[in-house]
């Protein structure tokens, strides 16, 4: 075994800049077509390697499984099996990342374990493999393993560069969650035509998007409390205000830092981040 037999790694949040569904793949899965942004918001994500057998997974939170149904298992589960490596591991995640929120929490953390993983093992699989392998955990992992500013297509496993977003983000977690899966029913009740304006948005970057951005499960949902805290971010000094994800999470993009910190102090679950380069921090 390598002689690394402990890691401890950051695993960043995500925000989506522009997000729209473009369609549905025969096996029920919806396509994307989505900015997404990586952000200084993290869990704390330590894996051991050790001996024994089996997965031992700890967590902060009380309700959150540690068991299969967890991403960050499931995910080290299918490094061990490609991999062929032996031996137990060891998985803690302290969490900031709220759950229900839109910003990848989850595929953040089981991210940092296929990354922590392979550092440990002498990297036997390749960037490739760990891609393959983060597509069968979630739909975002891919993008939160490798990270930065990404456009992602299909399900969210076809990853080009996109240009950097500038600006300081004001991230509001409202105190109700929209569970994804609920989301995407409703969407299929009442599907939204594709908007089309991914080529604007594109234009307006790297300093000019915030008035571009795009959120079709905002445009679904018409529900007034992500409207009003959209509303006040901008009151606020917001460029642009919007849905993350399936949501719940709501976030402002700001120019001056004085003023996200004075914004942030509005509300009372909410934080001010920065753009990160990547998805997973050693």
């Amino acid at each position: 075994m390598n002689r690394i037999r402990a890691l401890k790694l950051r695993a960043c949040a995500k925000l989506n800049l522009y997000l729209d569904i473009t369609g549905r793949r025969e096996d029920g899965y919806h396509t994307l077509e989505t900015v997404m942004q990586s952000i200084s918001l993290d869990d704390e994500v330590t894996v051991v390697a050790c001996p024994g057998n089996g997965i031992t997974l700890t967590c902060s939170r009380e309700d959150i499984p540690t068991d299969s149904r967890n991403t960050a298992y499931r995910a080290a589960e299918l490094f061990m099996r490609a991999s062929g490596e032996t031996g137990g591991v060891l998985l803690d995640i302290q969490k900031n990342i709220p759950s229900g929120a839109g910003m990848g929490g989850g595929s953040a953390d089981a991210a940092a374990v296929l990354r922590g993983l392979n550092k440990i093992f002498g990297e036997p699989l390749s960037e490739r493999q760990l891609l393959d392998i983060a597509v069968q955990v979630g739909a975002d992992v891919p993008f939160c393993l490798v990270g930065g500013t990404k456009l992602c297509r299909g399900i969210g496993e076809q990853m080009s560069d996109f240009p950097a977003a500038k600006g300081i983000f004001v991230v509001v977690k409202p105190d109700f969650g929209c569970p994804t899966g609920e989301a995407y029913k409703k969407y299929d009740s009442s599907p939204i035509p594709p908007r089309g304006g991914l080529e604007g948005f594109r234009a307006a970057m790297p300093e000019k998007y915030a008035p571009e951005m795009y959120n079709v499960f905002q445009q679904l949902y018409v529900d007034e409390r992500i409207e009003e805290i959209c509303r006040r971010l901008v009151e606020l000094g917001a460029r642009g205000a919007m849905l993350t994800g399936s949501g719940s999470a709501v976030f402002g993009v700001f120019d001056d830092i004085h003023a996200a910190r004075a914004a942030q102090k509005q509300f009372s679950m909410s934080w001010v981040c920065s753009a990160a380069d990547e998805g997973v921090i050693l």
